[in-house]
């Protein structure tokens, strides 16, 4: 495949996205710990309660962080990881999970560690100055356009979470968690995509359509005449849609019902984060004291205030991967919305 580098035509501001706020929002220390903790001299990111699993959305989450606060080193040894053991599909997109002793076992993508990844070049193409990262950034916003969005039951766009499975018959398999406006439009203006745009605008629409029944599920089923929950994916608020609040308030949607319906419900809670709740009824069925998900609680609950409640907490050694993660991009959600 012919490429080119896009360096010299991608403005400034649709490329760098929000990194300059991101290097007062993270400080050093505590990038440094997070990368002593997960990241591997090879640039491999490991989520140790998931068998020692690396995933392409932590590879793009991690990559993104590392460009925004312009470890160049860090950035090449993930970027260069990803690209040997995930990038092994026929098309541009990543393969969603490599396991010690197993390598890739499934050879589907997911669409959110796509998002990130070419979110992340694109971002470290300015920061760097490395035509490589444009041109493959360019490459894999391609193939999401391509592949992943599609016309949704009823109308608009949506994006699939995987290039194969997830649809059936006319009903579509969604996880709201992999919209990411922000990623979207910064994709979509950069390599002339406005299929991307349009669908982060959709993406928003449906989960404002969701959050006014309750709580955003992890998965959902789309079909003509509407929306329900997924059977046998996930049908309660829990891990992944935690996300998608942070996702909004990142990319400065604080005035979708999504938003609003989870401060609601935080606000209403007594002690821990809650990160498991039956969305039909609002019973909190888990809640964690981990201080990456108290971070995020506490973004969600600080957005659309005048005044803060509180600070977010100081990023802590010792959390597990995941919401180690959450709190770093809380933080830098947190510096965005001041920006």
């Amino acid at each position: 495949m012919h490429r080119r580098s896009f360096l010299t035509i991608v403005p400034a501001a649709s490329v760098t996205g929000t990194f300059p706020a991101a290097r007062e929002a993270v400080p050093q220390s505590s990038w440094d710990l997070w990368k002593e903790a997960f990241l591997t001299p090879e640039g491999r990111v490991v989520d140790a309660l998931q068998d020692m699993a690396s995933h392409s959305e932590g590879q793009g989450w991690a990559m993104l962080l590392a460009a925004q606060l312009g470890d160049g080193e860090s950035f090449a040894r993930m970027f260069e990881w990803t690209e040997r053991y995930l990038a092994v599909r026929r098309d541009p997109l990543l393969s969603w999970r490599w396991r010690p002793g197993d390598g890739i076992a499934d050879y589907n993508n997911a669409s959110d560690g796509d998002l990130f990844y070419a979110w992340a070049l694109l971002v470290a193409a300015r920061r760097f100055e490395t035509g490589t990262y444009a041109d493959r950034s360019a490459e894999v916003a391609r193939a999401i356009d391509e592949i992943l969005v599609k016309p949704a039951p009823g109308g608009g766009l949506l994006l699939r979470p995987g290039a194969e499975r997830f649809s059936d018959n006319g009903r579509e398999i969604l996880n709201l968690s992999y919209i990411m406006p922000l990623a979207l439009h910064a994709l979509g203006a950069a390599f002339d995509l406005p299929r991307l745009g349009e669908v982060a605008n959709d993406g928003e629409a449906l989960i404002a359509r969701v959050a006014e029944t309750g709580l955003t599920p992890d998965w959902i089923a789309l079909d003509e005449e509407g929306w329900r929950t997924a059977t046998g994916y996930g049908t309660y608020y829990s891990y992944d849609a935690l996300r998608v609040a942070l996702y909004l308030v990142w990319s400065g949607r604080f005035a979708n019902p999504a938003v609003a319906r989870l401060r609601a419900f935080l606000d209403g809670t007594d002690s821990g984060t809650p990160v498991r709740v039956d969305p039909s009824t609002g019973q909190v069925l888990e809640t964690s004291d981990a201080a990456g998900y108290a971070a995020l609680s506490t973004l969600i609950r600080n957005t659309g205030r005048s005044v803060p409640l509180v600070p977010l907490p100081d990023y802590t050694a010792g959390q597990s991967y995941y919401p180690a993660t959450l709190h770093l991009l809380s933080l830098v959600a947190s510096r965005a919305t001041l920006a």
